[in-house]
């Protein structure tokens, strides 16, 4: 079984997932470069989603592609032209937050439902949609982007199985436990900074 399993996946789903590893860990340690394995990941994660049938991972991914440029960006020079700092999500940010989530639902759900053959359309549609506001939280560097992203990460973890896409699964997984090492560790950044 498992050798089957090995050799019924792509070159492009180890590459992949190898380099959304190495991303996730390096945006858990706060490192900007974080940025250029997540794009190389995103690029090669796209021919796996679509190839799946799975169009709002698909189209999660544009968006993580064009958020990852937009992060890389924003982190480096912020609104100030130096390096932005993690910072908790205010109160409007929540609003926002909540807009992306039920809006980006309601369209995949739509979308999926009426304009593709997907079989799981209510469950690719909710991945995504925690996902949409969980990265923009990541690129805006807030601290609370690592528990929408394990909400949407947590989802995954069987949609990927369903889809026999075992090593995002396990990448799944994965990112799960960075996701809450990374909430721990800007949590003990931000409260070092608020201290200082």
């Amino acid at each position: 079984m498992m050798k089957e399993i090995i050799l019924q996946t792509t070159w492009q789903e180890w590459l992949g997932v190898v380099f959304s590893i190495f991303q996730v860990v390096l945006a858990r340690y706060n490192n900007p470069k974080n940025y250029f394995f997540g794009i190389a990941g995103i690029l090669l994660t796209l021919v796996v989603m679509f190839n799946s049938k799975l169009y709002a991972e698909f189209t999660l991914n544009i968006y993580y592609l064009v958020m990852s440029i937009y992060g890389l960006l924003y982190w480096k020079y912020g609104q100030h032209k130096d390096e932005i700092e993690i910072s908790k999500t205010n109160t409007k940010e929540w609003g926002i937050v909540s807009l992306i989530v039920l809006s980006s639902f309601i369209i995949f759900y739509f979308s999926l439902s009426n304009f593709t053959d997907s079989d799981v359309p209510i469950w690719d549609s909710i991945v995504s949609a925690f996902a949409w506001a969980g990265m923009w939280l990541m690129a805006k560097r807030k601290l609370e982007n690592w528990v929408l992203l394990n909400i949407s990460n947590i989802i995954s973890i069987p949609l990927m199985i369903h889809k026999d896409l075992y090593l995002y699964a396990i990448l799944s997984i994965i990112l799960f436990c960075v996701a809450i090492s990374g909430y721990l560790n800007w949590r003990k950044i931000l409260n070092n900074r608020q201290n200082a």
